[in-house]
């Protein structure tokens, strides 16, 4: 954490990695917030493209955010400056003469790029990977503030990120239109969420839709504790089942199921729950379906307790800079927000505790995580 007391005329906002409910109030707060201090807002288009690449974009890779911009945004999904989760400036994929890929460092280019449109410093909201990024750009002399974005809550530092909530509502409402179908057809559904390595999620949509098995990543289950599950409620009357399946999850002794990595962006997970449900009806004979909710998390409308929440983030991380730190992120600690190092923030994923009272109302509500004995 450090403290800058040059002045401030102009401030640049990027939002990067994956969109989330909720990036547009942040934008909201900090360009109202900004210009109440008499400052002026711009917007990076599609997180650091915009600097890279200004000649891509008609008005400009940067562009100037006004009041009547952010006017009436704060309820709309997506990010009106754009986002980007490819092309990362630290480790930026470029095309070789033999057409091979070579990562390079462009971050002293993004420095350089500050300088000459005189903007005195960034806020920048993102997850892990934006945090990274912000870190190396107020090492370089950059004032940076982060704001935490990910639907996936693995954020450390922090007691919950924006974009969190509203995913976990939409998984909710997809869970509670399954039960219906799969008890008419006397089916196993498997409901697969995203979370990447954390199980938040997961274990949250879970509880609250009533699911009857819940695999997250923290806990490598065992099949054939699905399948005794399932066989448990069918001698029990009940010849359905919820499952709810994390994207990183996996079982003992394997990996989680990547289908894509490519230089400049981070490993995309998926097909775990295609790989469950065929497991579960080969071994119990039970027709199943599965459901990828994917994408639909990440998009929509944010609900109250995000847009308010994005909205102190955005307002918060204005105050950290008239404060005069840099190389902070705003964090939520209970009621109150507070303003912790990027390097402590960043690299640490937050995981499901094992044995935390979440884990455990599950297991007294009857949900199996399927772990070995």
């Amino acid at each position: 954490m450090t403290q800058e007391l040059r002045p401030i005329k102009r401030v640049a906002i990027s939002t990067g990695g994956g969109d989330a409910p909720g990036l547009n109030a942040v934008i909201r707060a900090a360009v109202l917030s900004g210009l109440k201090r008499g400052w002026e807002m711009y917007g990076i288009r599609d997180g650091f493209h915009g600097m890279l690449t200004p000649e891509q974009y008609p008005e400009g890779g940067i562009i100037r955010l006004t009041r009547d911009r952010v006017r009436g945004i704060t309820h709309l999904g997506g990010t009106i400056i754009g986002t980007s989760n490819r092309n990362n400036p630290m480790r930026y994929p470029i095309v070789m003469p033999d057409g091979s890929k070579e990562e390079v460092d462009r971050t002293d280019e993004i420095v350089r790029a500050f300088a000459l449109h005189g903007i005195d410093a960034l806020i920048t909201v993102g997850g892990d990977g934006s945090l990274e990024i912000g870190d190396v750009l107020a090492k370089k002399g950059l004032r940076v503030i982060a704001v935490p974005k990910t639907i996936d809550n693995d954020l450390d530092k922090t007691d919950v990120t924006f974009g969190f909530d509203s995913a976990v509502a939409f998984a909710v409402e997809g869970i509670d239109r399954l039960h219906s179908t799969a008890a008419s057809h006397g089916r196993v559904m498997v409901v697969e969420v995203m979370g990447r390595y954390a199980g938040w999620i997961a274990v949250e949509s879970g509880i609250a839709g009533s699911a009857d098995i819940i695999l997250i990543p923290e806990i490598p289950y065992d099949l054939s504790k699905v399948s005794q599950k399932i066989q448990e409620r069918e001698q029990g009357g009940r010849f359905f089942t919820i499952v709810v399946v994390a994207e990183g999850a996996k079982p003992i002794g394997g990996k989680s199921s990547v289908v894509h990595k490519e230089a400049g962006r981070a490993e995309r997970l998926g097909g775990i729950g295609e790989k469950v449900a065929a497991e579960i009806q080969e071994i119990t004979g039970k027709e199943t379906r599965v459901v990828v909710l994917g994408h639909l998390l990440r998009g929509g409308t944010p609900t109250a307790f995000d847009r308010v929440i994005a909205l102190r983030f955005g307002a918060a991380a204005v105050r950290a800079l008239e404060q005069g730190l840099s190389n902070v992120m705003v964090a939520l600690d209970g009621q109150q927000m507070k303003f912790v190092p990027i390097e402590e923030a960043q690299g640490q994923m937050k995981s499901v505790p094992i044995d935390s009272d979440i884990i455990q109302t599950a297991k007294d509500l009857g949900i199996s995580f399927c772990e070995p004995d």
